[in-house]
């Protein structure tokens, strides 16, 4: 699969994963190699993923995540974060424009006091949506780009965020966005796609 129509049309979301199906660290950095082209405000880069395969550690994500049997039979979970403190990384993202000479010390300057001056003013509740926000940016491309080297992936809101943290040992400044599972879908179960809406339904053009 290679076309990107296919690869949009075919992804679903799976209720069922074959059992001992096992997902290489490489099969998983090619992915990973894709995500990082995704977009993020300020090129912050504000997601963080946790990919978790050992088995013992993937009970205590099944239990924190509601006991969904689909994390049980998952090739990999993994849970997607965002970084509430990414716009304190301004300079360090930038630095290299500035030594490659696309930008000079005063635009490098003026970037990076811009970008923490746009965080700082707009408070915590801001850098706690930015976080989840860009998090689900780069969860999307993850999920496609799995879809096209043949992973089917399931994405999870049903899990208990703290509990999830504390398995994990997550920082406090970052915050969970979703639990994906990645692995092979068992079809058995599978209904038709559900209805999706014509485009007149969801799109408007110029006002509501």
């Amino acid at each position: 699969m290679s076309d990107f129509v296919s690869v949009v049309t075919e992804r679903r979301s799976a209720n069922k994963f074959n059992k001992g199906v096992s997902i290489e660290d490489k099969e998983l950095n090619e992915i990973f190699e894709l995500v990082k082209y995704a977009p993020s405000s300020f090129n912050l880069q504000h997601a963080h993923y946790i990919v978790v395969k050992d088995e013992e550690i993937k009970q205590q994500v099944y239990e924190a995540a509601n006991k969904q049997y689909k994390v049980q039979t998952a090739s990999a979970v993994i849970l997607v974060l965002g970084h509430m403190d990414a716009y304190l990384n301004a300079a360090e993202i930038n630095e290299g424009l500035l030594n490659l000479g696309v930008i000079n010390k005063q635009e490098f300057d003026y970037a990076v006091s811009s970008v923490h001056e746009f965080y700082e003013e707009r408070g915590e509740a801001f850098k706690r949506d930015e976080a989840i926000r860009n998090a689900n940016l780069s969860a999307m491309l993850f999920m496609l780009a799995a879809k096209e080297k043949g992973w089917d992936s399931s994405p999870m809101i049903g899990f208990d965020p703290e509990a999830m943290m504390k398995v994990l040992q997550v920082p406090d400044r970052y915050v969970p966005a979703l639990l994906i599972g990645i692995g092979k879908e068992d079809p058995s179960n599978r209904r038709i796609r559900g209805y999706r809406k014509p485009v007149g339904e969801f799109v408007s053009f110029e006002r509501f």
